[in-house]
C-alpha cells in the first residue's frame, strides 16, 4: 500500500469493526497497528477488507496481555487451571475413599462430569468473548464462528451427562470425538509456535496456549477411550 487515500479507507474499514479503538497504518513497513476493546479474531478483520480484496491482513504481533504473561512464572500463569484440577481430584477421590472401595469408572465420570460442567460455567460466562478466542484456532471455530457457542453448551451437556450416568457409550463417544477435534487446533497452533490466548477457561482468564492445553484434551480424550474399551 503506498496511496494515502487506500490507507484512510483501510482503517476507516478495520475502525468500523465492533471493539476496536484505534487503526494505525504504518505504509513504509506494510503494517496495521489495531488497539481492541476486547479480542477479535483475525478472521474477522479480514471479512472487513472484503471490499477492498486488493489488501490483506494476516497477523504479526500478538495481545500484549499474552506477552505479559509470559514473563510470569508457569505456576503463577496457570495458577487458575492447577487449581480446578486440584479441586476437582480432591472432591472426586474424596468420593470414592469414603464410600469404601475406589472405583475407577466411576471416579473418571465424576472426574469428567467435574471437569466439564466448570469448564464450561467459565466460558458461558462470556460467551462472545469465548467464541471469538476459540476461532483463532479451532478447526471448526475458524470457519463458524457460531461453533465457540456450540461447544461451550456441549460441554455443560456432557458433565450432566456424566453426573447420572447416562448412556455412557454414548456420552464417551461424543466426548471422544469432540475433544480430539480440539485438540487438533491446539497442536497446530502449538507446532505453529503461535503465541495466542488459551480459551479453556473462557474469557475470564488471559492464558497463553502452551502444552497444558494439550494435557487437558489429552486427558479426558485418554479417559473417555478407556471407558469405551471398557464398556464395549
Amino acid at each position: 500500500m503506498t496511496c494515502a487515500s487506500c490507507q484512510s479507507k483501510v482503517e476507516e474499514l478495520l475502525r468500523n469493526v465492533e471493539g476496536v479503538t484505534v487503526v494505525n497504518v504504518d505504509l513504509p513497513k506494510g503494517e496495521v497497528e489495531i488497539t481492541m476493546q476486547r479480542h477479535v479474531n483475525t478472521a474477522t478483520f479480514q471479512s472487513a477488507l472484503m471490499q477492498y480484496p486488493k489488501y490483506q491482513l494476516t497477523e504479526k504481533n500478538h495481545s500484549p496481555a499474552v506477552t505479559e504473561q509470559e514473563s510470569k512464572s508457569w505456576i503463577r500463569t496457570y495458577k487458575p487451571v492447577l487449581l480446578i484440577f486440584a479441586y476437582i481430584t480432591t472432591v472426586t477421590v474424596l468420593v470414592q475413599v469414603y464410600s469404601g472401595f475406589f472405583d475407577w469408572m466411576q471416579w473418571m465420570n465424576h472426574f469428567m462430569a467435574g471437569f466439564f460442567i466448570t469448564f464450561s460455567f467459565f466460558k458461558l460466562l462470556n460467551p462472545s468473548g469465548f467464541a471469538d478466542s476459540y476461532a483463532t484456532y479451532d478447526i471448526i471455530a475458524k470457519r463458524w464462528r457460531g461453533y465457540g457457542y456450540v461447544y461451550a453448551i456441549t460441554e455443560l451437556m456432557l458433565g450432566l451427562a456424566f453426573v447420572v450416568n447416562f448412556n455412557p457409550v454414548l456420552t464417551n463417544t461424543v466426548t471422544l470425538i469432540v475433544m480430539t477435534t480440539s485438540l487438533i487446533g491446539v497442536l497446530q497452533t502449538i507446532l505453529n509456535k503461535r503465541k495466542i490466548k488459551c480459551a479453556c477457561l473462557g474469557d475470564v482468564f488471559n492464558l497463553p496456549m502452551s502444552t497444558i492445553t494439550v494435557i487437558e484434551d489429552g486427558l479426558m480424550i485418554g479417559m473417555s477411550a478407556f471407558m469405551l474399551i471398557k464398556l464395549l
